[in-house]
């Protein structure tokens, strides 16, 4: 916490990614933790870190399997939180027949929901609210732009590295929080 937020936000202008800071505190060109292609790889959202193909193929599946009359539909047959896409109509359908309880149906959460945020992300970024894909890959351009980055060059004199006296062991940044 006592790290000033300026080095914790993201600034591609001048090289840096998400968790950009803790990204060079295991930056060591001497005795590397890991290689640089997997330190500086883009940070994925846990419904995309299986595969996009895996999450691709889920979507085609439940294409097939709900119809644009069910859609249409959809919020006569689940009036609570109903759900918006026929991915999540798809997965809604497989709920109900586990859970039919109306407790159950009642903790079914609603609202826009962007890579694992809550509708209060969509507020950052209007483009976000537009698109109710909950996928990571709804946020555009962010999971291509990390391909793209430059592997960062060495620290310069005032980055936060120096704030942290250079590489550190996994434990030591633990203890400097």
């Amino acid at each position: 916490m006592s790290i000033d937020p300026e080095w914790k936000m993201i600034k591609p202008e001048q090289g840096r990614m998400e968790k950009w800071i803790l990204r060079r505190a295991f930056d060591d060109e001497e005795q590397p933790y890991l290689p640089k292609h997997i330190l500086y790889r883009q940070k994925e959202q846990f419904s995309d870190g299986v595969g996009y193909s895996w999450i691709d193929g889920l979507k085609a599946h439940a294409e097939q399997q709900v119809t644009d009359k069910m859609m249409q539909n959809a919020t006569r047959i689940f009036p609570h939180n109903s759900p918006a896409t026929k991915e999540a109509y798809y997965y809604r359908t497989i709920f109900e027949k586990l859970f039919p309880q109306n407790s159950a149906r009642l903790t079914i959460p609603g609202g826009p929901s962007v890579a694992c945020s809550s509708a209060k992300a969509t507020e950052w970024d209007t483009a976000w609210s537009k698109n109710p894909d909950p996928s990571g890959r709804a946020a555009v351009g962010v999971h291509n732009s990390s391909y793209d980055l430059q592997l960062q060059a060495p620290a310069p004199e005032n980055s936060p590295a120096k704030f942290i006296n250079g590489p550190v062991s996994p434990q030591q940044l633990a203890i400097q929080g």
